[in-house]
């Protein structure tokens, strides 16, 4: 498959920041090297550490061992809502495994997606509600993939019992959604589409969240912000993420990339982590693409 081609650099933010959801293998990392590299670009910026998330069982052995290789890095494993048709004991017992890596900081990407027709409503559920159950087990955050499934997310939380943090990774709701969100305590991470014109609504739900609450990210490879909405993204994209939230939050960008930095290192952890430890992943090294 032929990649898109990356944009220039933006301008260095002038306060660090936390990408907090990409997918490096997807960006086309393979190895430490790679992964260096990319997280080199991105510290050029001022985006000095990044959470590599999972969306099955290669990504989740993948983005452990990624984990493992740079300090910068650290890990959220689950199996994505679209890959729920045939999961086995086994599978969930890998995941389980995995995400009580010391460097996995949270469960994720899980929820629902009803955009996609790849997996049923049933057994998506049945997943989300087993991962609620094993954030609340590990003591670990819960990120959440939500794709046109607002009302089941929200009504699934209340019937399981939400974990202490929960985040919704690329928040697509309104702002009543958002304010619904922040009343419960959970935090919502904004991606690029935040800075497209044309949503308006998503827009609007971006100033409800109070500052403790928000999160950047840049979905990675995936939505890059405007203005190089279709070309290729990587976790150096993200300051112009931050610059259009600061905007519509009425918000310095620099302040803002403090805050969100500050509220990642709460959210999930990372002053308390251990040093890497480059060893292997159960499972071998196999790369996954976008």
């Amino acid at each position: 498959m032929t990649r898109r081609e990356r944009p220039e650099p933006p301008e260095p933010l002038g306060s660090p920041t936390v990408d907090a959801h990409t997918h490096l293998d997807a960006c086309g990392c393979t190895d430490a090297s790679d992964v260096a590299a990319a997280m080199d670009r991105a510290a050029a910026v001022g985006v000095t550490r990044a959470v590599t998330v999972a969306d099955d069982l290669p990504a989740a052995r993948w983005v452990v061992q990624a984990a493992h290789w740079d300090a910068r890095v650290v890990a959220a494993v689950a199996l994505h809502p679209t890959r729920t048709a045939a999961v086995t004991e086994d599978d969930f017992a890998e995941i389980e495994r995995l995400a009580a890596d010391p460097r996995v900081v949270a469960v994720g990407e899980t929820g629902l997606d009803y955009y996609w027709d790849y997996s049923p409503p049933e057994p998506q559920q049945a997943a989300f509600r087993w991962h609620i159950d094993l954030a609340k087990r590990l003591g670990k955050p819960l990120m959440i993939h939500d794709r046109d499934a607002h009302a089941d997310v929200l009504r699934i939380l209340r019937e399981e019992g939400a974990p202490e943090t929960v985040v919704f990774h690329c928040f697509s709701g309104d702002a009543a959604m958002a304010r619904e969100c922040a009343d419960a305590g959970y935090v919502l991470s904004f991606a690029g589409p935040v800075t497209f014109k044309n949503s308006r609504a998503l827009r609007e739900a971006a100033v409800v969240p109070p500052d403790e609450l928000v999160l950047v990210e840049t979905d990675a490879p995936f939505l890059t912000p405007h203005p190089n909405r279709g070309r290729a993204n990587e976790p150096y994209c993200l300051p112009w993420t931050v610059r259009g939230l600061a905007e519509l939050r009425g918000s310095d960008a620099d302040t803002l990339a403090s805050v969100t930095e500050r509220n990642a290192e709460r959210v999930f952890g990372l002053s308390g982590l251990p040093p890497v430890d480059p060893r292997p992943a159960s499972g071998g090294t196999r790369s996954r693409s976008a």
